[in-house]
């Protein structure tokens, strides 16, 4: 189907235009909802609210701040509380230079707009996603005011990380841009400084070295002084443009993958991926396997915020057919599930031992949400289209 084509049903089906500023504010609260419905119900509860207050932050004082060396130490700065959390030492590639006497040469990774600095500190990537690791200053900002929001699977876990969005499209080596789906992972450091982790998937397993092309068209924040605000997704955004190109190489040390092949019902279990900071489980089904590009989808979105993929998937007049994946390690932990998206589904290692892996693929969200609730042992198990045991060593 064309655009053109889209563009004529979008005009004939969908409510007439609403301005961009409504689409990311819808976007982003919606985005932030679908990842915060799933951490596990020990952080249901305290996340009703979504986000915490600045009480637990711990701010630097700004004139020590200034003295920590952030720059290519990032990972190490965010890599405890961070969604995907681990050590990222060995792992990492800086991208920044040093000369001789330990000045730090920035330029090729610092862009400037509208009063914000937005740094690329380093990058790690495993094939399947690039995470990176980026700095921003605003001298007319107050960052301090950011609140704080739980990326572990328990409240008890005090799992905390500050949030900073971004808007705008990636590509790599020349491919065809997509849009920025995650935010920052984070900590301020200060109220004009906020270090933090991005995650960006890619379409394919890529190896070797490439260049991933990051075209920023806004950044925001939240504020905990607004916690009551209808606008609250949108009380601190500024539309610019900072574009910066960020040098990778594939590191797959400790990443395996495990080949499947498992197919029941319309659901094939494709393959799973275990890396040192995620799980992939890569899981179809028929109606999944249409293709329904980002950009498709943010021509529909553009129209009604709230569409679901099904929504578009029945206005497109195709079948959908989703499916919703859930994975325990070998003792019974619940891995940490970020979005899933049609044909692969993600989840946080955040340091456990993957051993062996259980996945449950379902195709209602009910019995998924219910499992996700109960546990391994939860009777709405033998309701998965798909359940399967991974030995991983």
């Amino acid at each position: 189907m064309t655009d053109e084509k889209l563009d004529q049903i979008l005009k004939q089906a969908l409510a007439p235009e609403i301005s961009d500023r409504e689409i990311r504010i819808h976007r982003r609260r919606k985005d932030k909802m679908i990842t915060f419905g799933k951490i596990g119900k020990g952080v249901a509860a305290a996340v009703a609210a979504v986000v915490i207050g600045i009480g637990g932050l711990g701010y630097f004082n700004p004139v020590l701040a200034a003295r920590i060396p952030l720059i290519g130490k990032i990972f190490e700065k965010v890599e405890d509380d961070a969604t995907y959390s681990g050590d990222y030492t060995d792992k990492k590639t800086v991208l920044t230079n040093e000369d001789s006497a330990g000045n730090l040469d920035t330029s090729d990774y610092t862009v400037s707009d509208k009063g914000i600095t937005l740094t690329a500190s380093e990058a790690y990537c495993d094939g399947y996603s690039i995470f990176l690791t980026v700095n921003i200053e605003s001298e007319d900002a107050d960052f301090t005011h950011i609140p704080e929001h739980y990326t572990g699977m328990n409240a008890a876990d005090n799992q905390t990380a500050a949030g900073f969005y971004i808007g705008g499209t990636w590509s790599v080596d020349g491919s065809s841009p997509e849009w920025i789906e995650n935010t920052f992972d984070g900590k301020v450091i200060d109220s004009h400084t906020f270090a933090g982790m991005l995650k960006i998937n890619l379409e394919e397993k890529y190896t070797g070295s490439g260049e991933l092309n990051l075209n920023v068209n806004g950044l925001g924040y939240d504020d905990d002084r607004m916690l009551d605000g209808e606008e609250i997704s949108a009380s601190h955004w500024a539309d610019g443009s900072w574009n910066i190109v960020i040098p990778f190489e594939v590191n797959g040390t400790d990443v395996k993958i495990i080949e499947v092949g498992e197919k029941k019902g319309n659901i094939t279990l494709e393959d799973v991926v275990v890396s040192p900071y995620q799980v992939i489980v890569h899981a179809t089904t028929p109606g999944e396997q249409r293709e329904l590009t980002d950009d498709r989808r943010e021509k529909l979105l553009s129209k009604d915020p709230d569409m679901t993929d099904a929504e578009m998937f029945e206005l497109l007049g195709w079948s959908y057919e989703p499916c919703y994946t859930i994975c325990f390690n070998q003792d019974g932990e619940l891995l940490y599930a970020d979005r899933e998206m049609a044909g692969r589904a993600g989840f946080a290692v955040q340091g456990k031992e993957i051993k062996t892996l259980y996945v449950y693929v379902f195709d209602n969200l009910d019995d998924w949400s219910l499992m996700e609730q109960e546990g391994m042992n939860s009777s709405v198990a033998e309701k998965a289209v798909i359940s399967t045991e991974i030995h991983v060593e």
